[in-house]
């Protein structure tokens, strides 16, 4: 299991990013992203604080704690700004909050961040066929999100990298915002399934986490 979006009490989630990377460790994940929420006024300190404790932590435990962060809800134009910032800072993962279709996300988001250099773009909604496009000529991962609500627009993204040859650039992850957000590999699998992939083309999908996990380390 390798989850590339988790929040800790840094942000709004529940656990101590400690915790949380416990709680994967226990659960037999090979890695684990902590990516909270972040904008150009809290970037800064809670990256340093993410760094800080995966750094501390990583020694004791079998998982990888990456450090990382989700720039959320900025103004379009500041997020290539923000992502460099954030690389210069020490972030090993770098996520942006995509245009969900269950929050007012600035429009443009989605396009503003496949145009920067991030890793994985986030529940990224009713994502245009430009966008994934432009996703895989840059080799930016797309997110299918477990989370909720975010999860409604997970059948369009699929649907779309289909048909644009683009399933290889997929990530399945949870978002997850406390301890039973956290997914087993049959949930993901059901996650996966439930978002309209064949199973041969979940297999690849999943595959896919080992590739994002290649190039972070």
């Amino acid at each position: 299991m390798i989850d590339f979006h988790t929040h800790s009490l840094l942000s709004d989630g529940e656990l101590l990013p400690a915790e949380l990377i416990q709680r994967a460790s226990e659960a037999g994940y090979l890695a684990i992203g902590i990516t909270d929420h972040v904008d150009s006024g809290t970037l800064e300190s809670s990256l340093n604080q993410i760094t800080t404790i995966c750094s501390d932590i990583r020694p004791h435990v079998p998982v990888i704690p990456i450090p990382g962060v989700e720039i959320t809800y900025v103004p379009p134009s500041t997020i290539s700004g923000l992502v460099a910032q954030a690389r210069e800072l020490g972030a090993a993962l770098v996520v942006v909050h995509g245009e969900t279709v269950t929050e007012p996300v600035p429009f443009g988001t989605n396009h503003a961040a496949v145009k920067s250099d991030i890793d994985i773009l986030a529940h990224p909604g009713l994502i245009t066929a430009e966008d994934v496009k432009l996703a895989k000529k840059r080799g930016i991962f797309l997110e299918i999100s477990a989370r909720k609500d975010h999860s409604l627009a997970n059948g369009h993204l699929v649907r779309l990298a289909r048909e644009l040859r683009a399933l290889h650039m997929l990530v399945i992850s949870s978002d997850a915002h406390g301890p039973d957000d956290l997914l087993t590999a049959k949930r993901q699998r059901a996650v996966g399934l439930g978002a309209g992939l064949l199973p041969d083309e979940l297999e690849g999908v999943l595959e896919n986490a080992s590739r994002l996990l290649e190039k972070i380390e």
